[in-house]
């Protein structure tokens, strides 16, 4: 079992991570002592996390999430699907030009 997880920052930008250990990962970023980005960017507040059954799952899903948009980002913290869906249309859209 794993989890995928995002902390916003005191800066209001979000970091995206993953771990076996939600609660020490935790306590880790509060403290500062994880290092990096977030060690510059405290408080950080949990604001989404997703139970994973395995580690390749987890890690899959952090790159995935990685590469999203803010706006992907704030409408999975929202729990509103059809943003996101709506979001990849207008993309796909974009790109397509």
């Amino acid at each position: 079992m794993a989890y995928v997880y995002m902390l916003k920052c005191s800066d209001e930008s979000y970091y995206v991570g993953q771990t076996t250990d939600i609660e020490r990962r935790l306590q880790e970023h509060h403290a500062g002592t994880y290092g990096g980005y977030t060690s510059f960017r405290r408080p950080v507040c949990l604001v989404w996390f997703q139970e994973t059954q395995t580690d390749d799952e987890a890690f899959k899903l952090e790159r995935k999430l990685k590469g999203w948009s803010r706006a992907k980002k704030e409408a999975l913290i929202e729990g509103d699907y059809e943003r996101i869906h709506q979001i990849v249309s207008e993309e796909r859209r974009r790109r397509e030009g």
